[in-house]
This record gives C-alpha cells, sequence and structure tokens, in this order.
C-alpha cells in the first residue's frame, strides 16, 4: 500500500478541485492527488449499497452535502440521508456507517474516523 503523507494540500494547478490529500507511491513514479470531493463520491456510492437507504442528499444550491474532510491520514465523512419506511433507522445507519468506512479505507489508505449521518426522511 502507498504511503500516505500526513499533510492537506491546495490541489495541482491543473485540476478543479480546491483540497484533497497527496499521496506518495513508491518507486519514485510522481505522486497521487486526491480530492476531498472523491473521497466523498466513495462514501455515497457506499452508502447507497445498504439496503434501506432510499437516497442520499448530494447537492443544494450549488453546495454539496456530502462532506469529507482529510486532516492528515484521517478523515471524517458527513452525509444526509432518507430511508425507506419499515427499515429500522438505527440498524440501517449502522450499516451505512461501516460500509462507509470500509469503502474510504480500502479505496484510499486513509483511516476513516467519523462517519456521521442526518435522517432527513422516509421515504415509501
Amino acid at each position: 500500500m502507498a504511503a500516505v503523507k500526513e499533510k492537506k494540500v491546495k490541489a495541482p494547478k491543473n485540476t478543479t478541485e480546491k483540497s484533497g490529500i497527496s499521496i506518495g507511491t513508491s518507486g519514485n513514479n510522481g505522486h497521487v492527488f486526491i480530492a476531498d470531493a472523491v473521497v466523498a463520491e466513495i462514501a455515497a456510492l457506499a452508502a447507497s449499497e445498504i439496503e434501506g437507504v432510499e437516497g442520499i442528499a448530494e447537492k443544494a444550491k450549488n453546495k454539496s452535502l456530502i462532506k469529507a474532510d482529510i486532516a492528515g491520514t484521517n478523515v471524517k465523512i458527513s452525509m444526509i440521508i432518507s430511508t425507506r419506511f419499515g427499515y429500522p433507522i438505527p440498524a440501517t445507519c449502522q450499516a451505512v456507517q461501516s460500509r462507509v468506512k470500509q469503502s474510504v479505507e480500502n479505496m484510499t489508505g486513509l483511516t476513516c474516523t467519523d462517519v456521521n449521518i442526518r435522517v432527513s426522511g422516509v421515504e415509501i
């Protein structure tokens, strides 16, 4: 696995992303930059795989409602979801937290310290 630098950086000039993390790769082949938005997208996709999740609030007024805050090698995820009627909300949210943590850690090498979920509705 690649070593993760413990520093949040600004995106390279040739990207439209504002922040993320630069990951040094072994073999001196260069570096990899993972934008905060990419980590948030991984979280959204992982959450959508859980039975009982009806929707994930991704944007409101051009502002992302899924946040990935990277600090060193740690990341905190915050998201808003809606659940399906008939599914227990606590169990559904625990499953989302587990899947998001596992997916983010496996795909990025970062440590996911928090997955904060706000349930905004129940859909039929």
